[in-house]
């Protein structure tokens, strides 16, 4: 049943990606028309933005499809990371575009070129209703990485469209024509702040870092408190994908039957996932200490370890 929700999540996912995907192809159009008739450098930006939404959500539409192919022999985790690279490349492009927005943005506040506010204002309008559209959409899978790299490329996208707009109107009402390229760099910024929100989480994940929310500390204490479950060592928490976080452990136990030991461990297993959200464990008993050369041996619940 868990397997069947979670390509449930994923159709659903796949589908409106593939919305958002070809609505953007429509900003991009409308932006790039703007952008020549008003001689806008602003909504030139926003549209080299648009393009690499369209790159973006192309891979995390090809990413939610890849993600629902089972494991394999080779990949028996399955294709869930395919997402994660996803995300990772779309926030790595990211950076490369706002550098190009900053760079034509400098050449055009030393060389101010007289814009079309009216073009700007109704192209970036275009674009606000239709991101905002594809936003209301994308929201309700935020807990998909890759979906919410997507969802981060559209809302920047949106904003940007709001300060084109802006620009716009301040240029048809004064012709100061240096408002194109500074919401050009503000837009620049926005993107790489997006990015590298983008790049952080990708990156714990590819480390196999501790999920955020995840109280290393809190937790040991927690299966410690499991009436028969003596020490916890060789522990490692990790994420497969942010909806996927995984623990492997092993549990010194009472010396006793085996029945008993997989009843201590159910009731770990349930510790686990309902306090901490982990329902993908893997547990190795003993009934004995461990050598000092193991990882996390000698960490106990006291040792201030803290990850959140």
């Amino acid at each position: 049943m868990a397997h069947q929700h979670s390509h449930g999540h994923a159709d659903g996912a796949g589908r409106k990606l593939r919305t958002a995907f070809f609505l953007t192809l429509v900003i991009l159009a409308v932006e790039v028309a703007g952008g020549i008739l008003g001689n806008s450098l602003a909504l030139f930006s926003d549209a080299g933005h648009v393009l690499t939404d369209v790159f973006a959500l192309g891979m995390a539409w090809f990413a939610a499809i890849q993600a629902q192919r089972p494991p394999t022999e080779r990949h028996t985790f399955g294709y869930h990371r395919v997402g994660i690279l996803a995300a990772l490349a779309n926030a790595l492009l990211l950076f490369v575009v706002a550098g190009l927005i900053v760079y034509e943005a400098v050449g055009r506040l030393r060389h101010p070129e007289a814009v079309q506010g009216l073009y700007m204002f109704l192209a970036a309008g275009v674009g606000i209703l239709v991101n905002g559209y594809i936003g209301m959409g994308l929201r309700t899978e935020q807990q998909n990485l890759n979906v919410r790299s997507a969802l981060m490329h559209v809302l920047g996208d949106a904003a940007a469209a709001g300060g084109v707009v802006v620009a716009g109107l301040i240029i048809t009402y004064t012709a100061w024509y240096p408002a194109d390229p500074l919401v050009s760099v503000l837009i620049a910024v926005l993107i790489a702040f997006s990015a590298w929100n983008i790049v952080r989480e990708t990156v714990a994940i590819l480390l196999e870092s501790t999920p955020p929310g995840v109280n290393t500390s809190e937790l040991i204490r927690a299966v410690l408190r499991v009436p028969g479950v003596q020490d916890i060592h060789d522990l490692h928490i990790w994420g497969i994908t942010p909806q996927m976080p995984a623990l492997a452990c092993h549990l010194l136990l009472d010396d006793q039957t085996l029945s008993e030991s997989e009843r201590i461990v159910g009731q770990v297993r349930q510790v686990l996932e309902h306090d901490f959200g982990i329902e993908h464990t893997t547990l190795q008993l003993e009934c004995r200490g461990c050598g000092v050369d193991s990882v996390f041996c000698a960490w106990r619940a006291g040792s201030g370890a803290h990850n959140g």
